[in-house]
This record gives structure tokens, sequence and C-alpha cells, in this order.
């Protein structure tokens, strides 16, 4: 897909071309469904119906595109649906400015952290796992950081575009 941190979610019913989205959800078996991140993090959503690739960085998880993927899966028959978080940029090293920190702190009050220097952060993984079970979402988060593990791209410790994907299919 071609991400724009946004939050838009785009149903895949057959194999196109590059979508406009941060979200894909499909109900087709044998699509496979991929997101790319950098530091951000990949969600993937699996269902017995319905599986969904999302991608979560600060501004997706500010518009809610983890929980609007939620909600169009379930209103394409998804039952009991399970999150799955990839590796990205831990709160030990996602420095962000005090006003930036405050903004998120308003909605998401998980995400308030400090990095391994003392200055303000962002626990993003923590703040999406707050989001997920606010709707009873079962999950598993990786905990590696893209940033001090470099099997893994990061656009803040390279400042270079490699990406890493995650990949869904029913």
């Amino acid at each position: 897909m071609n991400q724009v941190h946004g939050d838009g979610v785009f149903e895949i019913t057959s194999i196109i071309d590059e979508p406009t989205s941060d979200a894909l959800i499909t109900t087709v078996p044998g699509i496979a469904l991929a997101v790319l991140v950098a530091d951000c993090i990949p969600l993937l959503l699996t269902s017995q119906t319905v599986v969904g690739a999302v991608h979560v960085g600060r501004r997706g998880l500010v518009n809610s595109i983890a929980l609007k993927t939620i909600e169009a899966m379930k209103k394409l028959g998804a039952g009991q649906i399970h999150a799955q978080l990839g590796p990205s940029i831990c709160r030990g090293c996602y420095e962000v400015g005090g006003d930036l920190a405050d903004e998120i702190h308003q909605t998401h009050p998980a995400a308030t952290a400090i990095t391994t220097s003392g200055s303000p952060s962002l626990d993003l993984p923590q703040a999406l796992i707050a989001d997920l079970v606010s709707v009873g979402i079962t999950y598993e988060a990786s905990g590696i950081c893209t940033v001090e593990n470099e099997q893994y791209f990061s656009y803040r410790r390279d400042i270079i575009t490699g990406r890493t994907a995650g990949v869904v299919w029913l």
C-alpha cells in the first residue's frame, strides 16, 4: 500500500496495484496483505474470516487507524480478532519534543515515556496495546526495537529509507 500516515482502511477483493491507505483488510483466502515499516509498528490482525495489515505510527495512533481497521473487520464478519505487533522503535529511543509528548498524552496516556537519556519520548507499542485491550483484542508484541537492533531498518538510526515487511493472509 501507499502509506500516508492517515486513517484510511482499504478492503482488498482482488490483486491490485498499491492503494493509498494505511490499512488493508481482506476476506479472500490466498491474498497476502503487506505493511512496510522502518520504525513504525507493523500491526497484523487475524480472525478466522478476515485479516488486516496496518501501518501504525504516531499519526496513525492519534487517527485511531488500528481501531478503525478492527471496526471494518467486524463489519465484514470477523469474530474474535488477534493482533501481532512487529518490531518498532521503543520508548527509550523515540525522543520527541515536550509539546508533542504532552499532546499525545492527552489522547493516549499509555504513550507517555522518557528516553534512556531522560528526555520526553513516546511508547507507541504500549499506547497501541492499550487501544487494543480497550476493545477486547488479544495480542502478541515482539519487543524488538528497530533502532537498537541492526537486523531491522530504522530511519531514525540510519536516515535512509529501508523497510521491513509484515505479511498476513487467510
